[in-house]
């Protein structure tokens, strides 16, 4: 069966609202299984992890079968999914207990294409720890983030490689695997930002090569929540500040407090809801795979609908590559009108397409966008073609 977007967001309350959303990359709507799976374990007997009463033992559940949906999403395993407050939180604990073993001297190697969260944090304890800290940089034109800017930074003191495996400003999908093998031949981890492509495509940990794979469930169509996946046998070797009656089992041992049992719920449907995107049989992990296809076809031919859309307008810039391999995102603005302005008035006109850096703050910088950034619309499984014309008809009327 092809993929049906119209029988898809019969599926999403929020869009009977009647604005077209581009504002997925901060953020997706949500399927009604995901808010019943949220509400319907709120509404249940619920405790404590146990094996003793049926509230325990239902906690329990909720929670290995999220790490198995999460698993079956990434190409991990369950004893490897971290779950957390959000990817940031989760990032800053990974670059504490990681910062442990570093040395004055060592070096850390971060790009100027990644979102803060996966920049921020590795500086911080950079700076804590006498660490030397490295910046691979894209190229301003296109957007690009070649695989020899981050791996001709590497040396025998390089302890730590962290790249996005799409930047969320530009959408640009940097060569994760080539970085990950050089750094691993140097002796170094890589700790992958996957928030922004998730969504978008199959992922493989396996394939990136990445030691440590990142996400937020919010962003494909989940709640709020922060995952990071790694391998378990990783995970032994990492001791975290935790409470003294916590358990130091992995993966446990890096989740602080009780972990929120609805959003895990929630979690796990929309991983199930993703899988089921089109008609498919196998495990989970096969129709995973087979439905983000489809999406990363349904979204590509959107994302070149826009682009053609936007260039035929005078006055719009775009920012970023054209013809390459990315995810559904479009940096533009218009000129003489500050992006603050032509987000506002699109919001007006039931288009939602924010502007700013997005935390991409160092990407922003270095193109010259300063802290104001752009405006940003990005492509979900459920955009419609009649939505891209709305924008770009709307984006027309702006223009001067």
């Amino acid at each position: 069966m092809p993929y049906d977007v119209t029988a898809l967001r019969g599926h999403f309350p929020a869009l009977a609202e009647g604005a077209a959303h581009f504002d997925g990359p901060g953020g997706s709507q949500v399927p009604g299984v995901v808010a019943e799976a949220v509400a319907g374990t709120l509404c249940s007997g619920i405790a404590n992890r146990g094996a003793v009463t049926i509230a325990e033992r239902r906690a329990d559940a909720i929670v290995a079968e999220a790490r198995k949906a999460a698993a079956d999403l990434l190409g991990a395993v369950p004893e490897g999914i971290v779950f957390g407050r959000s990817m940031t939180a989760l990032t800053y604990d990974f670059a504490r207990t990681l910062g442990k073993e570093w040395r004055h001297g060592d070096e850390v190697i971060v790009t100027r294409l990644d979102h803060d969260a996966n920049i921020r944090p590795w500086v911080q304890v950079a700076q804590e720890r006498g660490v030397t800290l490295r910046w691979a940089d894209f190229d301003k034109d296109t957007g690009v983030l070649p695989a020899e800017a981050v791996t001709g930074l590497l040396t025998e003191r390089t302890r730590l490689v962290a790249v996005t495996a799409a930047g969320n400003l530009l959408g640009t999908r940097p060569d994760v695997a080539a970085i990950s093998s050089a750094a691993h031949a140097a002796g170094a981890l890589c700790y992958v930002d996957g928030v922004h492509l998730t969504a978008h495509s199959p992922v493989d940990m396996a394939a990136l090569g990445a030691d440590f794979y990142a996400c937020s469930p919010y962003k494909f169509l989940g709640p709020h929540l922060g995952i990071v996946a790694a391998s378990p046998s990783l995970l032994e070797t990492l001791r975290p500040d935790k409470l003294l009656p916590s358990t130091d089992a992995v993966p446990e041992r890096f989740e602080l407090g009780t972990l929120p049992y609805e959003l895990l719920a929630g979690t796990t449907a929309a991983i199930d809801f993703l899988a089921g995107l089109v008609a498919g049989s196998g495990s989970r992990r096969e129709r995973l795979t087979a439905s983000l296809t489809a999406v990363e076809e349904h979204e590509n031919a959107l994302l070149r609908m826009l682009e053609s859309g936007l260039a035929d307008i005078p006055g719009v810039v775009r920012y970023g590559a054209r013809d390459r391999e990315r995810t559904p995102t479009v940096l533009f603005s218009v000129i003489d009108r500050s992006p603050a302005t032509v987000y506002r008035e699109l919001g007006e006109r039931g288009v939602n397409a924010p502007a700013g850096t997005f935390y991409a703050l160092e990407c922003s910088r270095w193109l010259g966008l300063g802290d104001t950034g752009a405006v940003r619309a990005g492509i979900a499984p459920y955009t419609t073609e009649s939505e891209v014309d709305r924008l770009v008809r709307e984006v027309a009327s702006i223009a001067p």
